[in-house]
């Protein structure tokens, strides 16, 4: 199922992405909590495949000392773009690297509450192993990261650790890959070339289809443009929406514009709680909670 995109949602980059203006008092976030207690923030999705449940998730970086995300719940659908918004500091990276365990890496991190089940299965049972889950929950970082070898070997380093060592296996799955990132027709001719010798741009599709030559079931990006230039932030963005008919994306991002462009569902996270979730449409056009349009609108960020 596709959402109908939402239209003519320009905010302007100064308003929106520099975010001039003070943040609301707490009487304001108490009201916003309040208006978020009488509605479930995932009752838009029906009739959609679930791939991600998030239940009344808390998460501590100090051993439980603070929550640095409180009471998280929200369903991400199958095949869809959802976005993640929100102010520096609220908790989105945060988010989606517990989606993948990557928190894992950090000793004194904690879930203190809640949990996460993906596809039916709870990522934090003792059975679930966190490489075989990054298998199916790959991520593409805010800065890219090739590896200091050839276009081929970058993208085949998945497949030869999953123990594919046949070369016409190896071939097939690097040309698809590169396809699907787009990226086959400009690197063709080079793929032992070093992957360092790309642009920026050609190297974050590079970690794309690095990504998704393992065939991941959902890809998490967190802010994979930031360090981009606008040309090669387009053709990312081309790209993220060519890749939902076949995985289900989630993206952190500060540009409302790319949210509004790219997602079919937002969520807007203020110092680690969940404000608004709905479509897209819904959040830019018609915003159930005032803080969520005051940030929409850059009145602050």
């Amino acid at each position: 199922m596709t959402q109908k995109k939402p239209q003519n949602i320009e905010p302007t980059a100064s308003a929106i992405d520099q975010a001039v203006s003070q943040p609301p008092s707490s009487e304001h976030t108490e009201q916003a909590k309040a208006q978020l207690a009488q509605t479930r923030p995932t009752n838009h999705l029906n009739g959609l495949k679930t791939m991600v449940e998030i239940d009344d998730l808390s998460f501590s970086y100090d051993m439980g000392k603070t929550n640095t995300l409180q009471n998280i719940t929200l369903d991400i659908p199958e095949k869809q773009v959802t976005a993640f918004i929100g102010p520096s500091g609220c908790g989105k990276s945060t988010l989606i690297r517990c989606l993948n365990r990557m928190n894992d890496l950090v000793e004194t991190s904690r879930i203190t509450s809640g949990q996460i089940r993906i596809m039916d299965q709870n990522i934090h049972s003792k059975s679930v192993s966190p490489i075989e889950l990054r298998k199916q929950v790959g991520m593409v970082f805010q800065k890219y990261n090739p590896f200091p070898k050839s276009i081929y070997d970058n993208v085949a380093y998945g497949p030869r650790i999953q123990g594919i060592k046949k070369k016409s296996l190896l071939d097939e799955a690097v040309e698809k890959s590169l396809r699907g990132a787009a990226l086959w027709d400009e690197v063709k001719d080079r793929l032992k070339d070093s992957a360092l010798g790309l642009s920026g741009g050609q190297q974050q599709r590079l970690c794309i289809a690095r990504t998704i030559a393992v065939r991941p079931k959902v890809i998490l990006m967190d802010e994979p443009c930031s360090a981009l230039d606008p040309i090669a932030t387009a053709k990312v963005e081309e790209l993220i929406l060519e890749l939902r008919q076949d995985f289900t994306i989630v993206i952190v991002t500060h540009s409302m514009q790319q949210a509004s462009r790219i997602s079919d569902q937002t969520a807007f996270f203020y110092l680690g709680e969940l404000i608004e979730y709905n479509t897209t449409e819904h959040i830019f056009t018609n915003p159930s909670i005032k803080q969520t349009e005051d940030y929409i609108s850059g009145r602050f960020g």
